[in-house]
């Protein structure tokens, strides 16, 4: 059931994507070998690669994070609603394609703010026949109006997981804990949340250098601690599911990290690194790699 923003004008939407900047979204999908992103997002996600060449390990741990997680609430705690805010383009293994292999009557909402994702986002919407799956074109800035269009297509007397992974770290401490909050407060008992975070405390050469090539770019880009990442639970009286807040590739490892592409080592030879980066093995990481915290927890 596709929502109004996707009914938006074709030339409306071609104008407000902006192809001189690069943006988190589109980054996020050079690093997951998509191809809906610009000159200016690969600028930016080679000179993230050349700070930290491993740190393409980030981004697909995390992305694979998402997937233990959600196949966890899913299969064990029996939640079938997710809000999943900062979604990004769509790739395999999107929310709704995890949640209803186990449960094929889940539910999915997702909210972007990149005109990109929108038009793209009928690919977020091929739900099984039992479940629904929706798109907001909304900020994560604006949680009354997410929370407002969500309650179109999700129970909110119902358990649902809030997915909020890889996306509070472009926003500054005086708004990401009021919005979370915000989000947090209008689930009912019973409900989750499923985050991921950048962090300096883990490798803090390679972060810090990754997030020069950022901030040098415009984007907002916020390293948390351990402390700080859980205080978005803790301030929200939720409770930390075991192993509490760990690094993405800790958080409970099930040996199913997807394996590279095969490619021809003579085609190899022609690519650069970025491309390169889909073809990688990411079952070689090692704590030295990573840079990203992730948790879920509930609210009871």
């Amino acid at each position: 059931m596709p929502g109004d923003a996707l009914s938006q004008d074709p030339a409306e939407l071609r104008r407000r994507i902006d192809t001189t900047k690069a943006h988190p979204a589109r980054v996020y999908d050079v690093f997951l070998g998509g191809k809906d992103n610009y000159p200016v997002d690969r600028n930016a996600a080679a000179a993230a690669l050349a700070a930290n060449p491993r740190g393409y390990l980030d981004v697909r741990h995390n992305r694979d994070f998402l997937r233990r997680a959600v196949t966890t609430l899913t299969r064990e705690d029996g939640v079938h609603q997710y809000l999943d805010i900062g979604t990004g383009l769509p790739t395999q293994e999107n929310v709704h394609q995890i949640a209803q292999r186990t449960a094929p009557a889940s539910r999915v909402v997702y909210v972007d703010n990149d005109p990109v994702v929108l038009a793209h986002a009928r690919a977020l919407l091929t739900s099984g026949p039992e479940g629904v799956t929706d798109y907001i074109d909304a900020d994560l800035k604006q949680p009354a109006q997410i929370l407002q269009e969500a309650a179109k297509t999700l129970d909110f007397d119902q358990p649902v997981a809030l997915v909020l992974v890889a996306i509070l770290h472009f926003i500054e401490d005086d708004e990401a804990y009021p919005i979370v909050r915000d989000l947090v407060k209008a689930l009912p008992s019973g409900s989750r949340v499923v985050l991921s975070h950048l962090t300096e405390d883990l490798n803090p050469e390679n972060v810090r250098a990754v997030q020069r090539t950022y901030t040098e770019r415009g984007f907002t880009f916020v390293l948390r601690s351990k402390a700080e990442v859980e205080r978005f639970f803790t301030e929200n009286g939720l409770e930390l599911d075991e192993p509490g807040v760990v690094p993405v590739h800790r958080w409970r490892p099930d040996g199913a990290a997807p394996a590279p592409e095969s490619a021809d080592p003579a085609y190899l030879a022609t690519i650069d690194d970025i491309e390169r980066v889909r073809y990688r093995d990411i079952n070689d990481v090692t704590d030295a790699d990573i840079n990203v915290y992730g948790a879920t927890a509930v609210k009871r």
